[in-house]
């Protein structure tokens, strides 16, 4: 579980999603409540990627603020409709990120053990921005490279290793 800290600079951005969110819930006439809340600061307190699971366990011990799976759920669904949060399904499970002033990134996703990492690419975001589509305004972007990474490809390259020394040895008797 990686849950990390952001600085002060961070308040300003929980300011702004708290406030995108008391709009959103003033013109639809929704309730207010604590829950929601604490979800958007718990989610606006955690660096990168988190499952619902890891979500829920933070809001229990750090905000000493238990909340069902179920309320987590439609919280999260209410903040991707927002465009608060963005969610990913990585290599079998299905990771959350908050996304207000990160409409656009790149992930590195090794297909052997699943490790997700983030990428910083200017080149890429330039082009996308350079792209022009017809009748199509974009608002950001998410890009998956799928390959395998070094560690995994190093115990791969020791057990191809280990065959054809065992190969070796088989012809030698």
């Amino acid at each position: 579980m990686r849950f990390m800290k952001y600085s002060t600079m961070n308040e300003s951005v929980k300011a702004a999603v708290r406030r995108i969110l008391d709009s959103y819930l003033e013109i639809n006439n929704h309730r207010k409540t604590q829950e929601r809340y604490a979800i958007l600061d718990a989610v606006y307190s955690t660096k990168g990627h988190f499952s619902l699971e890891e979500l829920g366990e933070k809001l229990a011990t750090d905000y000493k603020f238990p909340v069902s799976r179920a309320t987590l759920y439609n919280t999260l669904n209410l903040f991707m409709e927002l465009r608060l949060v963005i969610r990913h399904r990585f290599h079998g499970s299905t990771k959350y990120e908050a996304c207000y002033d990160n409409n656009s990134h790149s992930h590195q996703i090794c297909t052997v053990c699943g490790k997700v990492t983030e990428i910083d690419s200017p080149e890429i975001s330039e082009v996308i921005d350079n792209l022009h589509l017809k009748r199509f305004r974009k608002d950001g972007f998410t890009l998956y490279i799928y390959g395998i990474c070094s560690i995994c490809q190093a115990k791969l390259t020791r057990q191809k290793n280990l065959v054809k020394k065992e190969v070796k040895n088989d012809h030698k008797k």
